[in-house]
């Protein structure tokens, strides 16, 4: 292994909940009635992409929205919300960043998320964790097909210029884990509050990253 791939935004600080917040905010502000509660918005999450989410429930519901605008201001307010919420990395994920530039591993972040999503988190978490730690940035911008496509993870490989079997992702979500192994890159799952009774399957799940033991993943 020489290369570490963070999947998502809550893969290095637990955002999920302020998410869901943001979304029933938005939802609010264009005058949907709906409200996700936590229970709801943890079974939404075995699939990837907020905008998908908000038209699938469009479509359950008989009602025609438009799932671009509802998810742009859910973005927005989200953003917002990095701006004032006291976030900090989750467990491990400043040790595991250093370890790995100490023994000269690569390090990504691997999203399917906004570019403005992925600088409000980061601005929002340093000095702690800051973008000049990642070799790579992928966003909802970096390539066509967002996950559970493996296009995110293809497309850090190979900026990296490495192997998909000398990197190790860790994705915190379903869509992702599928995203990772899609592309032939090892993955441990490290789930965040709203997706640790999802079923992972296969593979192994952290509940603290620790980068000796990222150095044996398999990911199979």
């Amino acid at each position: 292994m020489s290369a570490v791939l963070f999947g998502s935004i809550s893969s290095v600080a637990d955002t999920s909940e302020l998410q869901r917040d943001a979304f029933n905010r938005a939802f609010a502000a264009h005058g949907l009635g709906w409200r996700w509660d936590r229970d709801q918005y943890r079974d939404m999450l075995d699939t990837s992409g907020g905008r998908n989410r908000i038209a699938e429930h469009a479509r359950s519901l008989g009602q025609v929205v438009d799932a671009q605008a509802v998810h742009e201001t859910k973005s927005t307010l989200f953003q917002q919300s990095l701006s004032t919420a006291r976030l900090s990395p989750r467990p491990g994920v400043v040790d595991t960043i250093k370890a790995a530039r100490a023994k000269g591993w690569k390090v990504g972040l691997v999203t399917s998320t906004s570019h403005a999503n992925v600088v409000a988190l980061l601005d929002s978490l340093a000095p702690a964790v800051q973008a000049d730690d990642f070799d790579v940035v992928v966003d909802a911008d970096s390539v066509a097909r967002p996950k559970p496509e493996p296009d995110a993870y293809t497309f850090a490989v190979g900026s990296l210029s490495q192997q998909p079997g000398e990197c190790v992702a860790v994705e915190d979500n379903l869509g992702g884990v599928h995203a990772a192994r899609s592309a032939d890159v090892p993955c441990v799952a490290f789930p965040n509050e709203n997706t640790a009774g999802h079923d992972f399957g296969d593979t192994r799940v952290v509940e603290r990253l620790d980068f000796e033991d990222l150095t044996s993943a398999s990911g199979r």
